[in-house]
């Protein structure tokens, strides 16, 4: 019976896949404008971050999409299929969950963050627009 549901659960997740990027690629907005000097403030802070994610993860693509809509240059790393990143999450963050962002304060320590709800709304805050 165990071999039927994990059968299941792949197939289900290889016919929904292409749906999930489909839905990355056009449910995005506008993103965010700033001037080159704001952008590039912007930029520089964004090299202390590292989102460890999984190509077609649902909350993945949440956070993905929040990135791309607040114009957001951070480096994404495959936990899935890098072992190299997926290590270095397991051991940084103490488990392999994704999505997963990686923080790297001004004293050179590290703040691992999971939750996609809780890691978009700490990058709306430090990044978004005010009102």
């Amino acid at each position: 019976m165990r071999l039927v549901i994990r059968y299941f659960f792949r197939t289900l997740r290889l016919i929904l896949t292409p749906f999930v990027l489909l839905s990355e690629k056009l449910g995005g907005g506008k993103p965010i404008e700033r001037s080159p000097e704001e952008q590039n403030k912007v930029d520089a802070a964004c090299e202390k971050l590292a989102l460890y994610q999984f190509k077609t993860c649902p909350f993945c693509v949440k956070v993905r999409k929040q990135i791309a809509q607040l114009n957001l240059n951070i480096e994404k790393r495959d936990a899935q299929h890098n072992e190299t990143h997926r290590a270095d999450l397991e051991q940084g963050g103490g488990s392999v969950k994704v999505p997963c962002l990686r923080i790297e304060n001004e004293d050179g320590s590290e703040r691992w963050m999971y939750e996609s709800s809780d890691i978009n709304a700490w990058l709306e805050e430090r990044f978004g627009q005010p009102a």
